[in-house]
Protein backbone atom coordinates (compact mmCIF):
# COMPACT_ATOMS: atom_id res chain seq x y z
CA UNK A 1 0.00 0.00 0.00
CA UNK A 2 2.53 2.50 1.09
CA UNK A 3 4.65 1.52 -2.01
CA UNK A 4 1.62 1.99 -4.35
CA UNK A 5 0.56 5.48 -2.75
CA UNK A 6 4.59 6.73 -3.57
CA UNK A 7 3.88 5.39 -7.21
CA UNK A 8 0.75 7.36 -7.01
CA UNK A 9 2.12 10.78 -5.79
CA UNK A 10 5.07 10.37 -8.62
CA UNK A 11 2.76 10.03 -10.85
CA UNK A 12 0.96 12.98 -9.62
CA UNK A 13 3.24 15.15 -8.91
CA UNK A 14 4.74 14.79 -12.77
CA UNK A 15 1.21 15.67 -14.06
CA UNK A 16 1.32 18.87 -12.18
CA UNK A 17 4.44 19.60 -13.90
CA UNK A 18 3.54 18.35 -17.23
CA UNK A 19 -0.27 20.16 -17.79
CA UNK A 20 -0.30 21.66 -21.20
CA UNK A 21 -0.02 25.43 -20.72
CA UNK A 22 -2.86 26.86 -22.23
CA UNK A 23 -1.68 28.51 -25.79
CA UNK A 24 -3.24 31.96 -25.22
CA UNK A 25 -0.58 33.83 -23.60
CA UNK A 26 -3.46 36.13 -21.63
CA UNK A 27 -6.21 34.72 -19.03
CA UNK A 28 -9.46 34.66 -20.05
CA UNK A 29 -11.33 38.29 -19.76
CA UNK A 30 -14.78 38.23 -18.39
CA UNK A 31 -17.83 40.73 -19.41
CA UNK A 32 -17.30 43.49 -17.11
CA UNK A 33 -20.73 44.16 -17.35
CA UNK A 34 -22.30 40.46 -17.42
CA UNK A 35 -25.95 40.90 -15.99
CA UNK A 36 -27.13 38.52 -13.09
CA UNK A 37 -29.93 40.24 -11.34
CA UNK A 38 -33.51 40.25 -12.46
CA UNK A 39 -34.18 41.32 -16.25
CA UNK A 40 -36.35 43.80 -15.73
CA UNK A 41 -34.41 45.81 -13.46
CA UNK A 42 -31.80 45.90 -16.00
CA UNK A 43 -32.14 49.62 -16.51
CA UNK A 44 -33.59 50.81 -12.97
CA UNK A 45 -31.56 49.39 -10.30
CA UNK A 46 -29.92 51.86 -8.01
CA UNK A 47 -26.10 52.10 -8.39
CA UNK A 48 -25.60 54.31 -5.80
CA UNK A 49 -23.42 54.12 -2.60
CA UNK A 50 -26.29 53.33 -0.10
CA UNK A 51 -26.17 53.12 4.09
CA UNK A 52 -26.94 49.73 5.32
CA UNK A 53 -28.05 48.88 8.83
CA UNK A 54 -28.21 45.13 9.95
CA UNK A 55 -32.01 44.92 11.41
CA UNK A 56 -33.52 42.14 13.59
CA UNK A 57 -36.91 42.64 12.84
CA UNK A 58 -39.26 41.32 16.37
CA UNK A 59 -41.21 39.35 13.74
CA UNK A 60 -38.24 37.71 12.66
CA UNK A 61 -37.15 36.87 16.38
CA UNK A 62 -40.44 35.69 17.66
CA UNK A 63 -40.21 32.99 14.56
CA UNK A 64 -37.12 32.40 14.63
CA UNK A 65 -37.75 31.97 19.06
CA UNK A 66 -40.55 29.65 17.98
CA UNK A 67 -38.64 27.41 15.23
CA UNK A 68 -36.00 27.01 18.43
CA UNK A 69 -38.13 26.03 20.92
CA UNK A 70 -40.23 23.78 18.84
CA UNK A 71 -38.24 21.57 17.18
CA UNK A 72 -37.98 18.25 16.97
CA UNK A 73 -36.59 15.79 19.71
CA UNK A 74 -33.52 14.85 18.44
CA UNK A 75 -31.97 10.87 18.27
CA UNK A 76 -29.29 10.66 21.19
CA UNK A 77 -25.92 10.14 19.96
CA UNK A 78 -23.99 6.84 20.16
CA UNK A 79 -22.30 6.35 23.62
CA UNK A 80 -18.82 7.90 24.14
CA UNK A 81 -19.58 9.69 21.09
CA UNK A 82 -17.81 13.77 20.28
CA UNK A 83 -18.67 15.10 17.03
CA UNK A 84 -17.47 12.20 14.96
CA UNK A 85 -20.34 11.37 13.85
CA UNK A 86 -21.00 15.47 13.05
CA UNK A 87 -22.80 17.38 15.41
CA UNK A 88 -23.52 16.17 18.58
CA UNK A 89 -27.40 15.79 19.51
CA UNK A 90 -26.78 16.54 23.05
CA UNK A 91 -25.21 19.81 22.17
CA UNK A 92 -28.56 20.57 20.62
CA UNK A 93 -30.25 22.16 23.78
CA UNK A 94 -27.54 23.75 25.38
CA UNK A 95 -27.34 26.02 22.22
CA UNK A 96 -30.70 26.36 21.50
CA UNK A 97 -31.42 27.45 25.23
CA UNK A 98 -28.56 29.86 25.02
CA UNK A 99 -29.74 30.85 21.24
CA UNK A 100 -33.54 31.85 22.70
CA UNK A 101 -32.74 33.20 26.51
CA UNK A 102 -29.59 34.20 26.86
CA UNK A 103 -27.95 35.72 23.06
CA UNK A 104 -28.75 39.61 23.52
CA UNK A 105 -30.34 40.61 20.03
CA UNK A 106 -30.67 43.81 20.47
CA UNK A 107 -26.72 43.88 21.50
CA UNK A 108 -25.47 41.94 18.80
CA UNK A 109 -27.43 43.77 16.26
CA UNK A 110 -25.77 47.29 17.86
CA UNK A 111 -22.11 45.62 17.68
CA UNK A 112 -22.84 43.79 14.18
CA UNK A 113 -23.78 48.08 13.47
CA UNK A 114 -20.27 48.96 14.81
CA UNK A 115 -18.63 49.83 11.40
CA UNK A 116 -20.31 51.55 8.49
CA UNK A 117 -21.97 49.66 6.26
CA UNK A 118 -23.60 50.21 2.84
CA UNK A 119 -25.14 48.91 -0.46
CA UNK A 120 -24.63 49.41 -4.39
CA UNK A 121 -26.06 47.89 -7.64
CA UNK A 122 -23.13 45.85 -9.46
CA UNK A 123 -23.97 44.26 -12.60
CA UNK A 124 -27.81 43.58 -11.41
CA UNK A 125 -26.79 42.66 -7.84
CA UNK A 126 -27.26 44.57 -4.82
CA UNK A 127 -23.88 43.90 -2.76
CA UNK A 128 -23.42 45.07 0.56
CA UNK A 129 -19.82 45.65 1.97
CA UNK A 130 -18.74 47.13 5.18
CA UNK A 131 -16.15 50.03 4.49
CA UNK A 132 -13.88 51.68 7.19
CA UNK A 133 -12.04 54.64 5.51
CA UNK A 134 -8.65 56.07 7.19
CA UNK A 135 -9.92 59.59 8.01
CA UNK A 136 -7.17 61.66 9.65
CA UNK A 137 -3.89 59.61 8.92
CA UNK A 138 -0.65 60.57 11.25
CA UNK A 139 2.01 62.02 9.38
CA UNK A 140 4.71 58.97 7.87
CA UNK A 141 1.89 57.18 7.91
CA UNK A 142 0.69 55.40 4.56
CA UNK A 143 -3.07 54.49 4.18
CA UNK A 144 -3.41 51.65 1.41
CA UNK A 145 -6.90 49.77 0.33
CA UNK A 146 -7.32 46.59 1.17
CA UNK A 147 -10.15 44.00 -0.01
CA UNK A 148 -10.82 41.67 2.52
CA UNK A 149 -12.91 38.36 1.32
CA UNK A 150 -14.81 35.55 3.82
CA UNK A 151 -15.62 31.60 2.63
CA UNK A 152 -18.26 29.44 3.35
CA UNK A 153 -19.91 28.81 5.98
CA UNK A 154 -18.67 32.26 7.04
CA UNK A 155 -19.64 36.00 6.75
CA UNK A 156 -18.37 38.99 7.24
CA UNK A 157 -18.82 38.92 10.85
CA UNK A 158 -15.39 36.55 10.82
CA UNK A 159 -13.33 39.81 10.20
CA UNK A 160 -14.78 42.25 13.25
CA UNK A 161 -12.21 41.33 15.65
CA UNK A 162 -9.43 42.20 13.07
CA UNK A 163 -10.60 45.41 11.68
CA UNK A 164 -9.75 47.68 14.58
CA UNK A 165 -6.24 46.13 14.39
CA UNK A 166 -6.16 46.49 10.18
CA UNK A 167 -7.46 50.02 10.96
CA UNK A 168 -4.34 51.30 13.71
CA UNK A 169 -1.36 52.31 11.49
CA UNK A 170 1.78 49.42 11.74
CA UNK A 171 5.17 50.24 10.59
CA UNK A 172 3.78 53.05 8.46
CA UNK A 173 0.65 51.84 7.16
CA UNK A 174 -2.55 51.50 8.33
CA UNK A 175 -5.39 50.17 5.86
CA UNK A 176 -8.47 51.73 4.23
CA UNK A 177 -11.03 48.33 4.60
CA UNK A 178 -13.52 47.13 2.27
CA UNK A 179 -15.34 43.85 3.32
CA UNK A 180 -17.94 42.73 1.35
CA UNK A 181 -20.59 39.76 1.61
CA UNK A 182 -20.20 37.86 -1.31
CA UNK A 183 -22.71 37.38 -3.56
CA UNK A 184 -25.31 35.08 -2.34
CA UNK A 185 -24.01 35.30 1.07
CA UNK A 186 -24.93 37.16 4.02
CA UNK A 187 -26.88 40.74 2.64
CA UNK A 188 -25.78 40.66 -0.53
CA UNK A 189 -27.84 39.43 -3.32
CA UNK A 190 -27.66 36.28 -5.17
CA UNK A 191 -27.45 35.67 -9.07
CA UNK A 192 -30.72 34.77 -9.88
CA UNK A 193 -28.98 32.31 -13.36
CA UNK A 194 -26.20 30.03 -13.41
CA UNK A 195 -22.43 30.74 -14.30
CA UNK A 196 -22.11 32.86 -11.19
CA UNK A 197 -18.45 30.98 -10.10
CA UNK A 198 -15.20 32.78 -8.08
CA UNK A 199 -14.23 34.73 -11.01
CA UNK A 200 -17.54 36.36 -11.95
CA UNK A 201 -17.47 37.14 -8.52
CA UNK A 202 -14.18 38.51 -8.69
CA UNK A 203 -14.91 40.77 -11.50
CA UNK A 204 -18.13 41.85 -9.26
CA UNK A 205 -15.96 42.74 -7.02
CA UNK A 206 -13.28 44.47 -8.88
CA UNK A 207 -16.12 46.94 -10.38
CA UNK A 208 -17.14 47.13 -6.60
CA UNK A 209 -13.63 48.28 -5.50
CA UNK A 210 -13.53 50.67 -9.10
CA UNK A 211 -16.96 52.13 -7.96
CA UNK A 212 -15.52 53.21 -4.58
CA UNK A 213 -12.35 55.20 -6.25
CA UNK A 214 -9.58 52.21 -5.77
CA UNK A 215 -8.01 52.00 -9.08
CA UNK A 216 -5.42 49.80 -7.48
CA UNK A 217 -5.54 47.46 -4.31
CA UNK A 218 -4.47 45.04 -2.09
CA UNK A 219 -6.63 41.73 -1.33
CA UNK A 220 -6.70 39.29 1.60
CA UNK A 221 -8.56 36.04 1.33
CA UNK A 222 -9.79 32.83 3.30
CA UNK A 223 -11.45 29.72 2.12
CA UNK A 224 -13.94 30.92 -0.98
CA UNK A 225 -12.48 34.39 -0.46
CA UNK A 226 -9.31 32.86 -1.31
CA UNK A 227 -10.05 31.45 -4.83
CA UNK A 228 -11.97 34.16 -5.41
CA UNK A 229 -8.55 36.62 -4.78
CA UNK A 230 -6.68 33.93 -6.89
CA UNK A 231 -8.88 34.77 -9.77
CA UNK A 232 -9.15 38.79 -9.06
CA UNK A 233 -4.98 38.57 -9.07
CA UNK A 234 -4.91 36.27 -12.33
CA UNK A 235 -7.19 38.66 -14.64
CA UNK A 236 -6.39 42.00 -13.04
CA UNK A 237 -2.68 42.08 -12.67
CA UNK A 238 -2.17 45.93 -13.12
CA UNK A 239 -4.59 46.62 -10.72
CA UNK A 240 -3.82 43.95 -8.22
CA UNK A 241 -0.69 45.27 -5.68
CA UNK A 242 -0.74 42.02 -4.04
CA UNK A 243 -2.77 39.01 -2.42
CA UNK A 244 -2.43 37.90 0.71
CA UNK A 245 -4.00 34.67 1.01
CA UNK A 246 -4.76 31.92 4.47
CA UNK A 247 -5.18 29.19 2.12
CA UNK A 248 -3.35 29.55 -1.29
CA UNK A 249 -4.95 26.65 -2.96
CA UNK A 250 -5.41 26.72 -6.86
CA UNK A 251 -8.12 24.71 -9.37
CA UNK A 252 -6.27 23.81 -12.16
CA UNK A 253 -5.63 20.48 -14.35
CA UNK A 254 -2.57 19.34 -12.12
CA UNK A 255 -4.62 19.44 -8.54
CA UNK A 256 -7.59 17.82 -10.24
CA UNK A 257 -5.15 14.83 -10.78
CA UNK A 258 -4.29 15.10 -7.24
CA UNK A 259 -7.52 15.15 -5.84
CA UNK A 260 -8.72 11.69 -8.12
CA UNK A 261 -5.85 10.10 -7.26
CA UNK A 262 -6.38 10.95 -2.99
CA UNK A 263 -9.74 9.98 -3.36
CA UNK A 264 -8.53 6.30 -4.97
CA UNK A 265 -6.03 5.71 -2.59
CA UNK A 266 -8.72 6.90 0.09
CA UNK A 267 -11.14 4.44 -1.07
CA UNK A 268 -8.13 1.38 -1.25
CA UNK A 269 -8.06 2.10 2.24
CA UNK A 270 -11.28 1.13 3.19
CA UNK A 271 -10.03 -2.10 2.43
CA UNK A 272 -6.68 -2.64 3.30
CA UNK A 273 -5.59 -2.77 6.67
CA UNK A 274 -3.28 0.07 6.56
CA UNK A 275 -4.49 3.53 8.09
CA UNK A 276 -2.84 7.10 6.62
CA UNK A 277 -4.68 9.87 8.45
CA UNK A 278 -4.85 12.01 5.82
CA UNK A 279 -6.30 10.24 3.56
CA UNK A 280 -9.38 9.14 6.60
CA UNK A 281 -9.90 12.84 6.33
CA UNK A 282 -10.54 12.93 2.91
CA UNK A 283 -13.03 10.62 3.17
CA UNK A 284 -14.87 11.95 6.45
CA UNK A 285 -14.80 15.80 5.96
CA UNK A 286 -15.19 15.81 2.30
CA UNK A 287 -18.52 14.56 2.26
CA UNK A 288 -20.41 18.30 2.72
CA UNK A 289 -18.29 19.23 -0.66
CA UNK A 290 -20.05 16.48 -3.03
CA UNK A 291 -23.95 17.57 -2.11
CA UNK A 292 -22.89 21.31 -2.28
CA UNK A 293 -21.48 20.56 -5.38
CA UNK A 294 -24.20 18.72 -6.86
CA UNK A 295 -27.48 19.30 -4.74
CA UNK A 296 -27.25 22.88 -2.77
CA UNK A 297 -30.94 23.32 -3.28
CA UNK A 298 -32.12 20.08 -1.73
CA UNK A 299 -29.81 20.56 1.02
CA UNK A 300 -31.31 24.43 1.58
CA UNK A 301 -34.29 24.06 1.93
CA UNK A 302 -34.00 21.86 5.09
CA UNK A 303 -31.30 23.91 6.34
CA UNK A 304 -33.36 27.42 5.67
CA UNK A 305 -36.83 26.04 7.08
CA UNK A 306 -34.96 24.57 10.33
CA UNK A 307 -32.28 26.78 12.73
CA UNK A 308 -31.36 23.92 14.58
CA UNK A 309 -30.48 22.41 11.33
CA UNK A 310 -28.57 25.32 9.74
CA UNK A 311 -27.02 25.53 13.80
CA UNK A 312 -25.75 22.14 13.56
CA UNK A 313 -24.63 21.94 10.01
CA UNK A 314 -22.67 25.43 10.01
CA UNK A 315 -20.93 25.10 14.17
CA UNK A 316 -20.28 21.09 13.15
CA UNK A 317 -17.79 23.10 10.18
CA UNK A 318 -16.25 25.92 13.26
CA UNK A 319 -15.39 22.31 15.24
CA UNK A 320 -13.64 20.75 12.52
CA UNK A 321 -12.16 22.98 10.49
CA UNK A 322 -11.00 24.59 13.32
CA UNK A 323 -8.97 21.73 14.83
CA UNK A 324 -9.88 18.44 13.49
CA UNK A 325 -9.10 16.65 16.91
CA UNK A 326 -11.85 18.65 18.67
CA UNK A 327 -14.17 15.88 17.48
CA UNK A 328 -13.49 13.97 19.82
CA UNK A 329 -14.54 16.58 22.25
CA UNK A 330 -18.52 16.18 23.25
CA UNK A 331 -18.64 20.21 22.06
CA UNK A 332 -16.56 19.58 19.19
CA UNK A 333 -14.11 21.95 20.94
CA UNK A 334 -16.08 25.70 20.10
CA UNK A 335 -15.83 26.81 23.45
CA UNK A 336 -12.02 26.41 23.10
CA UNK A 337 -11.32 28.92 19.93
CA UNK A 338 -14.89 30.98 19.98
CA UNK A 339 -17.62 32.59 22.46
CA UNK A 340 -21.64 31.72 21.73
CA UNK A 341 -22.37 35.07 20.93
CA UNK A 342 -19.43 35.24 17.96
CA UNK A 343 -20.77 31.70 16.25
CA UNK A 344 -24.66 33.09 16.91
CA UNK A 345 -23.80 35.86 15.28
CA UNK A 346 -22.56 34.48 11.72
CA UNK A 347 -25.75 31.97 12.35
CA UNK A 348 -27.84 35.01 12.50
CA UNK A 349 -26.37 36.51 9.26
CA UNK A 350 -27.38 33.18 7.66
CA UNK A 351 -30.49 33.27 9.02
CA UNK A 352 -32.16 36.86 8.71
CA UNK A 353 -31.39 36.87 4.82
CA UNK A 354 -32.00 33.15 4.78
CA UNK A 355 -28.83 32.79 2.57
CA UNK A 356 -27.83 29.15 2.86
CA UNK A 357 -28.87 28.28 -0.48
CA UNK A 358 -27.76 30.96 -2.53
CA UNK A 359 -24.17 30.53 -0.16
CA UNK A 360 -23.86 26.50 -1.25
CA UNK A 361 -24.56 27.25 -4.41
CA UNK A 362 -20.92 28.65 -4.86
CA UNK A 363 -20.22 24.93 -4.78
CA UNK A 364 -21.88 24.09 -7.55
CA UNK A 365 -20.77 26.74 -9.67
CA UNK A 366 -17.26 26.52 -9.26
CA UNK A 367 -16.99 22.74 -10.12
CA UNK A 368 -19.12 23.40 -13.29
CA UNK A 369 -17.95 21.96 -16.63
CA UNK A 370 -18.39 25.33 -17.49
CA UNK A 371 -15.99 27.06 -15.22
CA UNK A 372 -13.68 24.42 -15.25
CA UNK A 373 -13.08 25.37 -18.70
CA UNK A 374 -12.00 28.95 -18.13
CA UNK A 375 -8.90 27.57 -16.64
CA UNK A 376 -8.29 30.72 -14.70
CA UNK A 377 -5.59 28.38 -12.52
CA UNK A 378 -3.68 27.41 -15.50
CA UNK A 379 -2.76 30.98 -15.88
CA UNK A 380 0.38 32.34 -13.58
CA UNK A 381 -0.12 35.39 -11.82
CA UNK A 382 3.01 38.08 -11.75
CA UNK A 383 0.78 39.30 -8.57
CA UNK A 384 3.20 39.48 -5.52
CA UNK A 385 2.02 37.06 -3.28
CA UNK A 386 2.41 35.90 0.78
CA UNK A 387 0.66 32.57 2.24
CA UNK A 388 -0.30 31.92 5.46
CA UNK A 389 -0.62 28.54 6.96
CA UNK A 390 -2.28 27.82 10.13
CA UNK A 391 -1.01 25.06 11.60
CA UNK A 392 -4.71 23.38 12.30
CA UNK A 393 -5.39 23.86 8.69
CA UNK A 394 -7.08 21.21 7.14
CA UNK A 395 -9.00 21.74 3.96
CA UNK A 396 -6.82 22.07 1.05
CA UNK A 397 -3.86 22.30 2.35
CA UNK A 398 -1.71 22.15 -0.64
CA UNK A 399 2.27 23.09 -1.60
CA UNK A 400 2.45 26.80 -3.32
CA UNK A 401 2.62 26.31 -6.85
CA UNK A 402 5.40 28.49 -8.15
CA UNK A 403 4.27 28.47 -11.85
CA UNK A 404 1.37 30.18 -10.79
CA UNK A 405 2.66 31.98 -8.30
CA UNK A 406 6.25 33.10 -9.63
CA UNK A 407 6.55 36.06 -6.80
CA UNK A 408 6.02 34.39 -3.64
CA UNK A 409 6.83 36.87 -1.14
CA UNK A 410 6.76 34.51 2.01
CA UNK A 411 5.01 32.15 3.75
CA UNK A 412 4.34 32.33 7.44
CA UNK A 413 3.25 29.28 9.41
CA UNK A 414 1.66 29.73 12.83
CA UNK A 415 1.84 27.37 15.99
CA UNK A 416 -1.74 27.08 16.31
CA UNK A 417 -5.06 28.18 14.40
CA UNK A 418 -7.21 26.65 11.94
CA UNK A 419 -9.43 27.56 8.97
CA UNK A 420 -11.33 30.50 10.26
CA UNK A 421 -7.92 32.41 11.22
CA UNK A 422 -8.72 35.80 11.26
CA UNK A 423 -11.81 35.16 13.66
CA UNK A 424 -9.81 32.63 15.69
CA UNK A 425 -6.79 34.51 15.85
CA UNK A 426 -7.48 38.03 14.94
CA UNK A 427 -3.87 39.39 16.27
CA UNK A 428 -1.99 36.90 14.70
CA UNK A 429 -3.94 37.49 11.37
CA UNK A 430 -3.81 40.94 11.27
CA UNK A 431 0.29 41.19 11.89
CA UNK A 432 1.09 38.70 8.81
CA UNK A 433 -1.25 41.14 6.40
CA UNK A 434 0.79 43.57 7.59
CA UNK A 435 3.52 41.74 6.83
CA UNK A 436 2.30 40.48 3.41
CA UNK A 437 1.84 43.91 2.32
CA UNK A 438 4.89 45.63 3.61
CA UNK A 439 7.12 42.87 1.05
CA UNK A 440 4.34 43.60 -1.62
CA UNK A 441 5.62 47.16 -1.22
CA UNK A 442 8.98 46.75 -1.17
CA UNK A 443 8.08 44.43 -4.01
CA UNK A 444 7.00 47.36 -6.10
CA UNK A 445 9.71 49.81 -4.85
CA UNK A 446 12.14 47.18 -6.00
CA UNK A 447 10.77 47.09 -9.69
CA UNK A 448 9.53 50.96 -10.16
CA UNK A 449 6.07 49.04 -10.88
CA UNK A 450 4.06 51.85 -8.98
CA UNK A 451 4.09 54.41 -6.42
CA UNK A 452 2.61 52.80 -4.09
Amino acid sequence: MVKLWSLLVLISTAACQHVAQPEVPEPPVLDPDEWWGPEDTRYTCNTTIRPFTVKFLPEVIYDLKSRLRNHRAVVPPLRGIGFQYGFNQQQVDPWVQYWTEQYDFKQREKFLNKFPQYKTNIQGLDIHFIWVKSGWVPAGVTCVPLLMMHGWPGSVREFYEAIPLLTTPTDGVVFELVVPSLPGYGFSDGAVRPGMGPAQIGVVLKNLMNRLGYKKFYIQGGDWGAIVGNAMATMYQKEVLGLHSNQLIIMDSGTEVQTLITGVMAAMQLQSNEFDPILSAVVEETGYMHILATKPDTVGIGLSDSPVGLMAFILEKFSTWTHLEDRSLKDGGLSLHFTRDQLIDNLMIYWITNCITTSSRLYAEAFSNAYRALGIDEFPTEVPTWKLEAENENIFVQEVNMKKFPNLMGITRTAAGGHFLAFELPKIFAQDVFKGVKAFRKFHEDNKNCKC
